[in-house]
């Protein structure tokens, strides 16, 4: 269970680096996950292929394939509003509406799985959105990357329930590589039906962007999302999501560093961040063993 909790809070801490490459990327948000996924896809593909255990099993069609293919998708679009998000307004902006996942998450896991609805999962989640609330009326030149953060939050809750069920089943190298496969698929299509008939400017990465891309794919997505799979195995999807009330802490460290976006930022953005970090704190104390699914062993 240890080795479990190591690997969400890396894969955490690698996320958080996610935010300083879309900011630093120049490309749109759009092809910025085509090129993302794309990568992603050539490599867990070549490793795949590779791998003693699954060179001599094939991807069969099935219904589940199908499944994971579909989350990679959704995955995708989520990225999409997330680097939406930040380039319509800050890197730290961007990174703290994903703490509104968990909230999403504690409301959507009752509905989907028929779960009664955890009262402390909602207190904690409402601390988040207080926070994320005061943050949203201290500027309105943030709204608009505040709007597309939530509806990012809202897909990357689903992802991770629907993740959640999926990744307890299967090998996690192939569930990364069959996601990052539907990513691809939906990214790609959006690409060409968009530069075939909505004057779309495709661009092919180059210089520092095809540098930083490279890293977002290979430490940032593949390695990234092979741990957080893992960790899946063990640790449910809501604490998953409140843990990565993390990741905002990591970004906007960063950004601070990086970008000197602290600057810009007054008290009511301060108490809102506070509220945040307190969902996580208090999760802890709130948390059982009880509540913590465990890998049955086979």
């Amino acid at each position: 269970m240890s080795r479990s909790y190591f690997e969400m809070h890396f894969a955490i801490l690698l996320a958080g680096f996610s935010g300083i490459f879309g900011e630093l990327i120049t490309l749109n948000e759009t092809l910025l996950v085509f090129y993302r996924v794309l990568f992603s896809s050539v490599i867990l593909i070549l490793i795949f292929l590779q791998s003693k255990r699954n060179s001599s099993k094939k991807i069969a069609f099935s219904k589940t394939n199908l499944l994971l293919i579909s989350n990679g998708a959704l995955l995708a679009l989520h990225w999409v509003f997330f680097f939406g998000s930040i380039k319509a307004s800050t890197v730290s902006m961007g990174i703290l509406c994903l703490s509104l996942a968990s909230f999403f998450t504690a409301l959507l896991d009752p509905l989907l799985n028929k779960k009664r609805i955890s009262i402390n999962n909602l207190f904690l989640s409402s601390l988040s959105l207080i926070g994320i609330s005061l943050i949203f009326g201290f500027d309105s030149t943030y709204r608009e990357g505040i709007i597309l953060g939530i509806i990012s939050s809202i897909l990357v809750s689903f992802f991770t329930l629907f993740n959640e069920s999926l990744v307890k089943k299967h090998d996690t190298l192939k569930v990364t590589m069959l996601q990052m496969v539907g990513g691809t698929i939906i990214m790609g299509s959006v690409v060409f039906i968009g530069a075939s008939f909505l004057n779309f400017q495709f661009v092919v990465p180059k210089g520092l962007d095809l540098v930083y891309i490279t890293i977002l794919a290979t430490i940032c997505t593949v390695f990234m999302y092979t741990l957080l799979n893992r960790s899946l195995r063990n640790i449910n999807s809501f604490t998953v999501n409140l843990n990565f009330n993390l990741e905002p802490i990591y970004g906007i460290v960063l950004a601070f560093i990086i970008f000197n976006e602290g600057e810009n930022f007054n008290l009511t953005f301060w108490i809102g961040v506070t509220l945040i970090l307190a969902s996580l704190l208090l999760q802890y104390v709130f948390s059982k063993p009880t509540k913590v699914l465990k890998l049955t062993k086979k």
